[in-house]
């Protein structure tokens, strides 16, 4: 029979101890439901109890909170459950690489961090390739990353505009029967380009730099025939193009210029019949230097906890959705 132990948890500043047991005790409770360690509050030192495995879980789950509070200042529910889902995968240590790292500080003050390590990992293949696939579920910080990063290169004067694309495939010949001018028509479908910039410089500085064409947000019509130098470009929900498309948009690709293109292959509206321009190029150019290829998971997911657990089940039950798909 295995005994329970005792293990003190020594607290670097005395507020401490309330943020890491959380609101209503939220985060002792979450930390003794996975390992069965329960959490005290002893002479201003967290005591763990529990037996051997689950006190030493329990431990590094603590320190690595503590080190996020000596980082960051503050802890949230979505950062303590990802922490524990990295420790008890037996993937503590990538934890540690998450507590620096600023990419931008935005257009409210906020620095810019990635909050997962496949984020991270995204991050770095922008860095470091000139066309970077960014493909996974939605709230995973596939195009709020890439604008995070266009933006980056234009301050740092490594591009002299950023170019925004999207296909506007929902439309489809409804775009004429929709009221106002072009611009009227496509906003919609580049709304959430535009929220992303929005919260990244700020919408005044959007504005000015789209006045002078600096910034540019456009369907992916207006792409073809166009050669794009000294550009940072991105391609939104590329999962909606067809390989026609994909081909046209990678060769716009000009001296000096980076691309990301980023879609999620679950979400594909094209016509029945259609080949996804994404998923071919995924097959095609996976094995060519300079490309960068990142699949961001359900575990990537930054929105409400919930979307991370409705993906996952979406995740686990793929052929419902595939047998409507055949259906229409």
């Amino acid at each position: 029979m295995i005994k329970d132990i005792q293990r003190t948890i020594e607290l670097p500043r005395e507020d401490y101890a309330e943020k890491l047991f959380g609101n209503f005790d939220e985060y002792a409770k979450l930390i003794h439901k996975t390992t069965g360690t329960t959490m005290l509050l002893r002479e201003g030192d967290i005591l763990l109890m529990g037996d051997k495995e689950g006190v030493e879980k329990g431990e590094e789950i603590l320190f690595e909170m503590i080190r996020v509070l000596d980082h960051r200042g503050e802890l949230n529910d979505q950062r303590v459950k990802y922490i524990i889902d990295l420790i008890l995968e037996g993937n503590g240590g990538e934890a540690k690489k998450l507590v620096d790292g600023t990419v931008l500080i935005n257009a409210d003050g906020r620095p810019i961090k990635p909050k997962t390590l496949g984020q991270k990992q995204y991050l770095a293949k922008i860095e470091k390739n000139d066309l970077t696939f960014g493909i996974g579920p939605a709230g995973t910080g596939k195009t709020y990353l890439a604008v995070v990063m266009a933006a980056k290169a234009f301050k740092n004067e490594e591009v002299r505009r950023i170019v925004l694309v999207r296909p506007a495939v929902e439309a489809g010949e409804s775009l004429g029967f929709l009221p106002g001018d072009l611009k009227d028509k496509v906003d919609p479908y580049l709304r959430p380009l535009y929220d992303a910039l929005f919260d990244v410089l700020g919408a005044e500085k959007f504005h000015r730099l789209q006045e002078r064409e600096i910034i540019e947000v456009a369907p992916l019509a207006y792409m073809r025939g166009r050669t794009l130098d000294n550009s940072f470009i991105i391609l939104d929900e590329a999962q909606n193009t067809t390989i026609a498309q994909m081909k046209m948009f990678l060769t716009r690709l000009g001296y000096g210029s980076k691309a990301v293109v980023t879609g999620d292959i679950t979400q594909i509206d094209l016509p029945q019949g259609k080949v996804s321009g994404l998923n071919h190029a995924m097959g095609i150019l996976k094995n060519i230097d300079g490309i960068g290829f990142t699949s961001l998971t359900y575990k990537d997911v930054v929105r409400h906890q919930l979307v991370k657990e409705i993906i996952n089940a979406y995740e686990k039950n793929p052929g419902k959705e595939g047998q409507q798909r055949k259906k229409r």
